[in-house]
């Protein structure tokens, strides 16, 4: 609580019993929250972050052949560009990028064949609280995007804005309000509220989002009601040191376009694994519409290059996909030098 010093005019302000009452039943709250020994639960964004980032393909799969060549100027602080090649399905022919991180600043720039440009940049303000904005020009999807986070004991809050405008003699954009908070040791609950308005010939539009995290010592579970309808359930498991696995299922239910009205129901559900080679990490998924994807990653003993082998089937099209990818990480011996004795840094990604 704030506090005034007794020749302050505010004084007055704290020198009262309701005030006091107020500060003891604060300060009790603050030492009940202690005991519980309740950790940061994380961010919303991470809620099933082991099932859907880090086991499934959504964020690997590709189609096509792709070289990346990366060059590290400098690890403390770090900075390093990279040129990607590509050809295939969504897949830009060319792109640059560059990024720049310290312990407080993170900074990236991407410019692809065809003069699209997007930025990020984070910085760190304290040991808690960090803002973000991200820029896209070109590719016709031009956004602007600011976010504020604040990480505390317990939970997590933060406010985002996508493309927030007065111009137009009103207020239009995206505004997204994040909580997540720690109710036990394992269990964390949070909702996400949302205020969109696209014009002002247009209402406002608003939605709220429930979110639901359990984590065990060994698996952890999730759920997600999206204000939409649709249902979103995770379930992860670390089965040994080198294998973990996860299923993900999503079921959404919107009216029916149809002339008889009524409920469209639509699911599916993905299973995925992923295995910890010594020099390789391999990942396979199947789901219920019958589509099989692995992606397999290689690294070249010592040297620093990396094979990528990707594939997928889709039993009910049949269809199929094959992507191949070498990436190679370029750094000077005296970097590597440093490497060896340089502190890792904790970058506001």
């Amino acid at each position: 609580m704030a506090s005034f010093s007794t020749e302050s005019p505010l004084a007055m302000l704290r020198d009262n019993a309701i005030y006091s009452s107020l500060s003891d039943a604060f300060n009790a709250f603050q030492e009940r929250r202690k005991q519980f020994g309740l950790s940061n639960p994380g961010t919303i964004e991470t809620v099933a972050r082991e099932v859907q980032r880090d086991t499934l393909l959504t964020n690997y799969m590709f189609s096509g052949l792709r070289a990346d060549v990366t060059k590290a100027f400098s690890l403390a602080p770090l900075f390093q560009v990279s040129h990607q090649f590509a050809m295939g399905e969504r897949l830009n022919p060319y792109a640059f990028a560059a990024l720049y991180g310290t312990n407080q600043v993170f900074a990236q720039g991407n410019l692809d064949n065809e003069g699209a440009l997007s930025t990020r940049f984070n910085y760190r303000w304290g040991d808690r609280t960090i803002s973000k904005t991200q820029f896209s020009i070109g590719g016709g999807q031009d956004m602007a995007q600011f976010e504020h986070e604040h990480l505390g004991d317990d939970f997590t809050t933060s406010l985002k804005a996508i493309n927030p405008s007065f111009l137009d003699g009103g207020l239009t954009g995206i505004f997204v309000g994040d909580y997540l908070q720690s109710v036990t040791p394992r269990l964390g609950l949070g909702l996400q509220a949302v205020w969109q308005r696209q014009g002002l010939t247009q209402g406002p539009d608003t939605a709220i989002s429930y979110f639901a995290r359990y984590k065990a010592d060994d698996w952890v579970a999730s759920a997600q009601l999206q204000a939409q309808g649709a249902l979103n359930t995770s379930f992860w498991k670390k089965l040994t040191d080198r294998v973990q696995a996860g299923v993900d299922m999503t079921l959404s239910v919107a009216p029916s376009q149809s002339m008889m009205g009524g409920l469209t129901k639509e699911g599916i559900t993905t299973f995925g694994a992923k295995y910890d080679f010594r020099m390789s990490t391999f990942r396979a998924q199947i789901d219920s519409k019958g589509k099989l994807s692995c992606l397999l990653e290689k690294r070249l003993g010592a040297a620093p290059v990396t094979l990528t082998f990707a594939a997928d089937v889709d039993h009910v099209t049949q269809q199929a996909k094959l992507g191949m990818s070498v990436s190679i990480e370029a750094s000077d011996v005296d970097l590597q030098e440093q490497q060896e004795g340089a502190q890792s840094l904790n970058i506001p990604f």
